[in-house]
């Protein structure tokens, strides 16, 4: 039970034995308890034995945040091994990912599929989820994606994380300082969260760029500090890594 919900029942729970004795109008503090236990309640799962099934057809159905209900095509729950040891985090589905109801599949997905191929595993051997399962809304007339929302984020962080509860992963990469946002709670800037590991639920996380920001800056520099990254996630999985893994990305000797 969350610190946050325990706040709120502790709050409630004398406003009804009061009301029982007879008040008949709950003060201010009763309503602002309530709230706050109403909104604890509805923003995670309330089953505790969630199945593959169960979760991935209460996720697929979910209307928590009408808006995206709304202008999405369809849910992007999630792909990749459910037992996998590594798991892939990213920010939220863009066009392609609403159309096609996968994760990471335009040119930001290509280059994250060659990245893990170049570790040693396939899309197929890993998991990939993303922290918000529907694509953020746009204003009308504009085009593109938007950064979800904070609370956006924490409205769907719940359903992520019956996910990664039942993926059982050694380790997590978050792609991107937004996923670092919606799964960590961590506002820093990238330079100051990458190469470091930080913790979800007691399973290690290592935050990286976003692939979209090696299309947008592709220096071997940059290239290279994604690689330190993942060889790090690698010696965490007892993963060997080859010689020719560890010279990726390095300047050429002169």
């Amino acid at each position: 039970m969350s610190d946050a919900f325990q706040r709120a029942l502790a709050g409630t729970i004398p406003v009804l034995g009061e009301m029982k004795d007879g008040l008949k109008r709950p003060p201010t503090a009763s309503r602002t308890a309530l709230a706050a236990l109403k909104k604890t309640a509805a923003a995670r799962p309330a089953k505790t034995d969630w199945t593959w099934e169960s979760l991935e057809k209460a996720v697929l159905g979910c209307m928590k945040c009408p808006h995206l209900v709304r202008s999405r095509t369809q849910v992007v729950f999630g792909v990749g091994n459910r037992e996998a040891e590594l798991l892939f985090v990213g920010e939220a589905p863009g066009a392609d990912e609403d159309a096609q109801g996968e994760p990471f599949v335009g040119r930001a997905g290509q280059l994250l599929t060659k990245i893990i191929e170049a570790m040693g595993f396939t899309r197929e051997t890993v998991f990939i989820a993303n922290v918000l399962k529907c694509r953020p809304d746009m204003p009308a007339g504009e085009s593109g994606n938007r950064k979800p929302r904070g609370e956006e984020m924490a409205t769907c962080l719940p359903w992520l994380r019956e996910q990664i509860k039942l993926v059982k992963p050694r380790a997590i990469v978050a792609l991107g300082a937004t996923a670092a946002e919606g799964l960590l709670g961590e506002t820093r800037p990238m330079r100051e969260l990458r190469g470091s590991w930080l913790e979800f639920d007691g399973i290690p996380v290592m935050t990286t760029y976003h692939p979209a920001y090696l299309l947008r800056n592709q220096t071997i520099t940059e290239k290279r500090k994604v690689w330190e990254d993942m060889l790090l996630v690698l010696r965490k999985l007892g993963r060997e890594i080859t010689p020719k893994q560890e010279r990726f990305f390095t300047q050429p000797a002169a």
